[in-house]
């Protein structure tokens, strides 16, 4: 499989399918002319403060993972700046860091639709009474940014920082830590970023898929944006797909709800040929490739959180206790290393996945895999260590057979044998 760092994947057009193109509708790589023939000069339909509440109207959750309500985060950090709680201006991030190795939605909305985030930073900025902007992502993407922002009007105002390529530095503290020290490490927050973030003033670190769908906002309003999608996840999503070869790495963008089986078959790949999907990416879970809509909300027998919006997918031959020990192998490496459950949980984690994975026929592994997810659950100085257990998890769950399998002496994957 491809990590698509050197090439972006291709731009979907996808004419005639579910969903017409919203974000990358004005094609590859647009520059300034190409984004105002597509989406029109910049004049927002809703501008300044009353910009919050049309986010609201829309119902638009963040697009990074978390899935929270962008209006809530927006207005705790327009209040703290108005009510004088803390110094300064407040600051809006745009984070393009994508330290997901399977994640390239975000690098490729930079490459192709630079504008449309830049934006939505500018209005959300306005919105928050004239905040301080910065764009942070990976080395590779800033040239194409800093293209865009020389092409604008007031684009001098937006600075730009390189982040790290490493999984942890998308983080919104990590961003923030990265921004004020040049360390993207996750801090522990006693107190909010809306609060409290870089150089203490109010901080609203946002994605950067998020804030291009703020500019569609801005521009064409809620009752638009809730066009697509549906009554409690509306608009559109980008998901990174990939997959067993021949697939290709490619970005879709789909309605929120759209069913996962019919995103794989938009990608090329057959369903009934594959054995489970990762979706949501190394902190996201494992399903079965039928049954699924892609939705923040729902249960989970029904639905599966699209998180940063990565779809993955194994095919029949693979084996996804090898698949994933190699991804929480990965998780451990990744460790800021700042608290005990990253120090010492997830090596263990590695270790014990490793040793099933690997043949060991010690049928107390499975339990101890479930006691160290136990112990590490809600006690790091970050989410790192709960969402590398909630892979895990997810794993035990779908392919119980292959873990009595490999417990057993033998694998189901290539090869047939576990040790």
């Amino acid at each position: 499989m491809s990590q698509a760092n050197d090439t972006y994947p291709p731009v979907p057009m996808q004419e005639g399918t579910r969903q017409e193109p919203r974000l990358l509708a004005a094609g590859p790589d647009a520059g300034w002319a190409q984004h105002l023939d597509t989406f029109g000069t910049w004049e927002p339909h809703t501008a300044g403060p009353g910009l919050l509440e049309e986010l609201a109207a829309a119902g638009l959750t963040g697009r990074g993972g978390a899935a929270f309500e962008t209006w809530r985060k927006a207005t705790a950090a327009a209040g703290s700046g108005r009510k004088g709680m803390f110094p300064g201006r407040p600051v809006v991030v745009a984070n393009g860091a994508e330290g997901e190795q399977l994640s390239f939605k975000d690098r490729t909305l930079l490459a192709h639709a630079p504008h449309l985030v830049l934006d939505g930073l500018m209005a959300l900025a306005e919105a928050l009474g004239g905040a301080s902007t910065y764009v942070y992502a990976p080395a590779a993407g800033l040239p194409r940014v800093q293209q865009a922002i020389s092409e604008r009007p007031r684009g001098k105002r937006i600075r730009l920082v390189q982040s790290p390529e490493t999984f942890i530095s998308g983080e919104s503290s990590a961003v923030v830590n990265m921004i004020a020290h040049g360390s993207a490490v996750p801090t522990d927050q006693r107190r909010r970023l809306s609060e409290s973030g870089l150089n203490g003033r109010p901080t609203l670190v946002v994605n950067v898929e998020t804030l291009a769908q703020v500019a569609l906002i801005a521009r064409y309003g809620a009752p638009w944006f809730r066009h697509a999608g549906t009554p409690t996840d509306p608009g559109t999503r980008l998901v990174s797909v990939s997959g067993p070869a021949p697939a290709r790495d490619v970005v879709l963008e789909v309605p929120g709800g759209a069913q996962l089986s019919a995103v794989l078959e938009e990608a090329g790949m057959d369903p009934a040929a594959l054995s489970a999907v990762l979706v949501g990416g190394y902190h996201g879970r494992w399903v079965r490739p039928a049954g699924h809509a892609l939705s923040p909300v729902g249960p989970p027998a029904r639905t599966a959180r699209p998180g940063a919006g990565v779809i993955h997918a194994l095919d029949l031959q693979a084996c996804g206790i090898q698949a994933t020990a190699r991804m929480v192998s990965y998780l451990a490496d990744q460790s800021a290393r700042q608290c005990g459950p990253c120090m010492f949980g997830l090596p263990a984690m590695a270790s014990v996945l490793n040793r099933i994975a690997g043949g060991e026929t010690n049928h107390r592994l499975a339990s101890e895999l479930d006691r160290l997810g136990k112990l590490v659950t809600g006690r790091g100085a970050c989410r790192h260590p709960e969402g590398t257990t909630g892979l895990v998890s997810s794993a035990l769950e779908v392919f119980a057979p292959d873990f009595r399998a490999h417990l057993s002496g033998y694998c189901t994957g290539p090869g047939g044998a576990a040790a």
